[in-house]
């Protein structure tokens, strides 16, 4: 009798451990929204420091009282709408059947990407209105298509990134405010809230190629052993005759993967700008619209992180209040 094969059930977690394709992700998955506004922004990792909050949730042991959290400084640019996306559904998934993009671009798009000479704007607005008004709303998909603007940014640096943004509401809202903002700007707080909880997806920091005791943290071997120390004493049994994958920790790529950290809380939403003495290591100055999110985010100093409206939030409980900022020097 013929051996039965099947793919395999279930998660494999965060296995196989291989570098990301960007060095910024896609906002996947965001929650339903009936408004009809973006799910997501993204912004430049600045760094961390430390915030005095008036903690408000009635059972906590320190109700009412000033508490010491850390804090991420996110510095949040406008978003320019360089485009919309038209998705249909097919058997093989969303399709992209349409890219309309806005008749007068930013210069520095072309940096990243080829730029139409004749955009045939009016165009594709006049096809795209009559598939909305069909009315099949679970067949077609309408999404933002952005480019980040780096130069209002301390890094010093002119290449955009350019990615999509899902939007909440039904077909014909999505459309009508894609349609409105074509060509301008969103801004952070259209989007976010204070207080709101937002998700963080983000490329972790690179290490490169390591062993198995850093990898995953398996036992260093004990001085006796033959050859190796820092190494796994069995990689699998006699049968099968083959090393089962994922199952045996090995030597491998480790960080610059692609990971979600779930219900970061939003303190501040600022446009003035915030720097601390001595100016922020690594990064420069945050001169306009920033963002102060509680914990820590992954990824190194510079890198783009995606924030997307949290998919599950917790929806009891009082929120602490920001009071204070730390912004002596960190050197």
């Amino acid at each position: 009798m013929a051996k039965g094969h099947k793919p395999r059930a279930g998660s494999r977690a965060f296995w196989p451990k291989k570098r990301a394709k960007r060095i910024y992700p896609q906002i996947k998955n965001p929650p339903e929204e009936k408004t009809p506004k973006p799910l997501g922004f993204a912004g430049y990792k600045v760094g961390m420091t430390r915030a005095v909050f008036i903690d408000n949730r009635k059972e906590s042991p320190t109700a009412g009282q000033e508490v010491v959290k850390p804090v991420t400084i996110i510095e949040v640019p406008n978003l320019v709408v360089v485009g919309i996306k038209v998705y249909e559904l097919t058997t093989d998934g969303w399709k992209n059947i349409d890219t309309i993009m806005a008749e007068k671009l930013p210069k520095d798009l072309i940096r990243k990407t080829h730029i139409p000479k004749k955009p045939e704007t009016k165009k594709k607005l006049e096809k795209t209105e009559k598939i909305v008004e069909s009315g099949e709303e679970d067949k077609y998909e309408i999404r933002l298509l952005v480019q980040t603007k780096p130069r209002e940014s301390g890094i010093g640096k002119k290449k955009p990134e350019l990615f999509e943004i899902p939007l909440g509401g039904s077909l014909k809202e999505k459309w009508e405010y894609a349609k409105q903002k074509l060509g301008q700007e969103i801004k952070a707080d259209e989007v976010f809230e204070v207080g709101e909880f937002v998700d963080v997806i983000a490329v972790t920091k690179g290490k490169g190629f390591q062993g198995p005791v850093k990898r995953f943290g398996v036992k260093i071997r004990p001085r006796k052993h033959e050859k190796k120390r820092r190494h796994v004493g069995n990689i699998g049994a006699v049968t099968p005759g083959r090393v089962l994958p994922g199952k045996i920790a090995m030597a491998g790529q480790l960080g610059y993967q692609t990971r979600t950290e779930y219900n970061k809380m939003i303190a501040k939403i600022g446009n003035d700008g915030l720097n601390i003495k001595g100016g922020w290591l690594h990064y420069g100055e945050v001169k306009g619209n920033y963002m102060v999110i509680t914990g820590s985010v992954p990824g190194p100093k510079k890198r783009l992180i995606m924030l997307r409206k949290a998919v599950r939030a917790p929806k009891n409980g009082e929120k602490p209040e920001l009071k204070e900022i730390f912004l002596e020097s960190q050197q």
